[in-house]
């Protein structure tokens, strides 16, 4: 399910996680050459992704369990 970035912050790891505005976080990490996400090392880079949309596997396993019941 697709939901928009509204903030960033870091784990315990200093791994970035995107805030997301269902209420989720995702890891928006940069671990070449399988992920490219340079823009998340940048402060200016992470403030350009606020507003874009990511697919958030949370919100799509709840979604996933509640067509089960």
């Amino acid at each position: 399910m697709k939901r928009k970035i509204i903030g960033f912050d870091q784990d315990d790891e200093n791994d970035w996680r995107a805030e997301l505005d269902c209420g989720h976080l995702q890891h928006v990490r940069h671990k070449p050459p399988l992920v490219v996400r340079e823009w998340v090392l940048t402060e200016a880079g992470r403030r350009e992704k606020l507003g874009a949309e990511l697919d958030c596997r949370k919100c799509d396993e709840e979604n996933d369990e509640k067509e089960v019941f």
